[in-house]
């Protein structure tokens, strides 16, 4: 559905009633228009800093090296002399900061790795690097920050000051997402530096266009997973289920996924076989209609998985429902239905194909959502099977990294889709506002994000839950 508000901000008159009423004015957020290039940052400037006593230079110098960056760094940082042989060590050519007068050549993406974080004082560091420049930062921007995860910690003093980047950022997010702009943190464990080339691709480029005020957790890469080399086509020759795939998001994710290679199997309903049909045609996907929650769909599932591709590498378990009513006069088939088909469904068939179905290094996504993570009213049995996914992700993590393999779940906010078209007014244009940036998502943000995690981008990534909401108002 189009935002007609978003369009009419942007013409003469909305953007001078907008002004003259102080009312927000949403940006035009850039999307990604390609696949995944083998040097998305060759025309970005990226301004680099880091902590004294800096962990991450060299990975994070590495990364933006070969994505086509042009690295600048301030000409008097604190850590100027280390980030200089952290340079010379990954052959990675470093500039200056531009002055202000050279707009061509003014940073875009501001990165500042804080993994040297020890003590409150430190912080006064990243103060210094981003305070004078956040007026500098162009619509569609990026800032992202790394740290080392506050568990990882040497001491309390540095495990709060690590922790307080989480706050930094989340207010940074706050205000500068009126520009499209965005503020997300990773928190990089120890062994999982080797993974942060894929996950600053997704983060620093469009691909994350809706994707703000988010810290993620990465952790050291299975035993057996396999590192991204090529960074084009990260799912050629890998077979990807998407359930619910006939329409609305369900059609983005599979879409996406055969954009970056995979081949796709596509399950929904039997009504919806003819969508379903429409939408598998536009890239050669394999059609499955059938209900997931029927007693048998698991070993329908994994038998034709087995007969016609030897297994899945990818799986997407997107479908789901809403029966909404308060819990007062909520009858037991809406909270059956729900339970069954958000959540229940999702852990059969799992168990079913974890025994034969998936391949070794498979990875999974799970579509969650912030109504599991802040509540809706009228949403108990929504909002409890979408808790359960958060839950559910984090507990099986250790069994997929076994097998070399990964389960993540995303968790959207408020989405343009068929659903949201059919709220009222009100109700629609409070859910558009109540962002940073101010706008509902497309289906294609949640597939970006799905398309990432189900890739060797996020091979550091495990048992994660991603929210795609433009930095939603709404919970944590």
């Amino acid at each position: 559905m189009t935002d007609r508000y978003l369009e009419f901000t942007h013409s003469t008159l909305g953007r001078a009633l907008a002004d003259t009423f102080g009312l927000p004015k949403p940006p035009i957020l850039q999307r990604a228009q390609t696949a995944y290039l083998a040097q998305p940052l060759s025309e970005q400037n990226v301004l680099f800093g880091t902590t004294q006593g800096g962990e991450l230079p060299q990975s994070v110098l590495a990364a933006l090296a070969a994505a086509g960056a042009t690295i600048r760094v301030v000409a008097d940082h604190p850590a100027l002399a280390e980030i200089k042989s952290a340079a010379a060590a990954v052959n990675a050519s470093l500039k200056t900061e531009a002055g202000l007068e050279d707009k061509a050549a003014a940073a875009s993406i501001f990165v500042f790795d804080g993994s040297g974080l020890s003590s409150v004082e430190d912080l006064r560091q990243l103060y210094d690097f981003l305070q004078p420049r956040v007026a500098r930062i162009p619509a569609n921007g990026r800032v992202l920050l790394l740290a080392r995860a506050p568990a990882d910690a040497a001491t309390p003093a540095a495990a709060a000051a690590n922790a307080a980047l989480r706050g930094f950022m989340r207010s940074l997010g706050k205000e500068i997402g009126r520009r499209g702009a965005t503020a997300n943190l990773l928190e990089v464990g120890r062994g999982a530096e080797q993974g942060l080339a894929g996950v600053l691709r997704f983060f620093l480029t469009p691909h994350s266009a809706y994707v703000d005020g988010q810290n993620l957790l990465l952790s050291a890469p299975p035993k057996g997973a396999s590192l991204p080399n090529n960074f084009v086509g990260p799912l050629s020759g890998k077979v990807a289920v998407v359930t619910g795939a006939a329409r609305g998001i369900g059609a983005a994710i599979a879409a996406t996924l055969a954009r970056e290679g995979a081949r796709i199997v596509g399950i929904d309903r039997p009504q919806e076989e003819a969508a379903l049909g429409a939408t598998l045609a536009a890239f050669d996907g394999y059609g499955l209609p059938l209900d997931i929650t029927a007693a048998d769909a698991p070993q329908r599932i994994g038998e034709e998985l087995e007969k016609q591709f030897g297994g899945a590498d990818i799986f997407i378990h997107n479908a789901g429902i809403t029966r909404d009513k308060t819990l007062k006069n909520m009858s037991p088939q809406a909270w059956d239905q729900v339970l069954g088909v958000n959540l229940g469904a999702i852990l059969r068939i799992n168990d079913a194909l974890l025994k034969k179905g998936f391949n070794d290094g498979a990875r999974l996504v799970c579509i969650s959502s912030i109504g599991g993570i802040g509540g809706n009213a009228g949403q108990t049995n929504y909002g409890a099977t979408k808790a359960g996914i958060i839950g559910y992700v984090e507990a099986m993590a250790p069994l997929l990294a076994k097998r070399g393999g990964a389960i993540n779940a995303v968790a959207p906010g408020f989405i343009e889709t068929h659903m949201t078209a059919e709220m009222p007014v009100g109700p629609r244009e409070v859910g558009r506002r109540l962002s940073s940036l101010s706008q509902g998502g497309l289906p294609i943000d949640i597939a970006e994000a799905v398309t990432f995690l189900a890739s060797p981008l996020a091979v550091a990534v495990n048992g994660r839950t991603l929210r795609v909401c433009g930095q939603n108002f709404m919970g944590a």
